[in-house]
């Protein structure tokens, strides 16, 4: 599933390509997950926000953003958004012409002639279109914990909001409640390189501090390298990442450790694959 480095780089590639742009037509899969789709017609969008994993397009009343005096479309006030959710396969493109493609889950005609559509292969991502900043009808993006290169997100925050859990630090980390966008791959990446082992229930604050660092760490490098493509994920314009190839510990399951050369073992936590290494990462 696409992470913070994922999303964030679909939204800085994507957003100069859509800004200003108004939605003429749109058509949607049958799914409710995507047939709130439509509901951009007649809007503009003023620009591209990103929450966790969340992609957020703003939009406002057409009409208000062709008479904004101004040469800068952001001016215009966006009374709702379009809410994009990658899912595990979900992909953004902006074609001259509308996708001739089986996957393809929603697609927003622009009065320009392009089409920016969704493509999503096994159907887990989502859209919605809601009033600006009210994501009630969202849970998990309604209760996000900070964004991860917040200012405000110190070690002491940090560990506050681990210690309010008895889950494993792990699990925590996918919850998205102690810090927002970091998934499967970078959780381990980060327990790695703070030799904590995914399982424990505790972590000191000196611990939350470190592992807060190496947080930040791992999804800088990733932005740095475009993200990560294991499978599916694709940018705007259909390129991939490049940091799968920089990974130390994210599956890599009984190869050696590249600090102790102990092989890297994983197992099943709460539902998802963890891997680690069993001499630097003890429990």
């Amino acid at each position: 599933m696409p992470e913070l480095p994922e999303v964030e780089t679909v939204r800085a590639q994507l957003e100069p390509l859509v800004r200003g742009a108004v939605v003429t037509d749109a058509r949607a899969h049958r799914s409710p997950k995507f047939a709130s789709a439509p509901e951009a017609i007649g809007s503009a969008i003023t620009g591209i926000n990103r929450r966790g994993k969340y992609l957020l397009f703003g939009l406002a009343d057409a009409a208000a953003e062709q008479s904004d005096p101004g040469p800068n479309p952001r001016q215009v006030h966006a009374d709702r958004e379009l809410i994009v959710h990658l899912g595990m396969t979900g992909a953004l493109h902006v074609d001259d012409a509308p996708p001739q493609d089986p996957y393809e889950r929603a697609s927003w005609h622009l009065a320009d002639g392009r089409t920016l559509w969704f493509r999503d292969i096994r159907r887990f991502g989502r859209i919605a279109v809601v009033r600006a900043g009210d994501h009630q009808s969202l849970p998990t993006l309604h209760h996000l914990g900070p964004e991860p290169f917040d200012p405000l997100l110190d070690g002491i925050r940090f560990h506050q909001s681990l210690s309010a859990s008895r889950q494993r630090i792990k699990t925590q980390l996918l919850s998205q409640r102690p810090i927002a966008g970091v998934g499967n791959i970078y959780a381990d990446e980060a327990l790695w390189r703070a030799e904590i082992h995914p399982a424990v229930r505790r972590v000191g604050p000196g611990r939350a501090d470190l592992l807060l660092g190496h947080i930040r760490d791992v999804l800088a490098e990733a932005l740095d390298h475009g993200g990560t493509t294991l499978r599916d994920y694709r940018t705007p314009d259909r390129s991939t990442g490049r940091n799968q190839f920089r990974l130390d510990c994210y599956g890599r399951s009984g190869q050696p450790c590249r600090r102790c050369a102990t092989p890297l073992t994983s197992r099943e936590l709460d539902q998802r694959t963890a891997t680690w290494c069993p001499a630097c990462q003890a429990h």
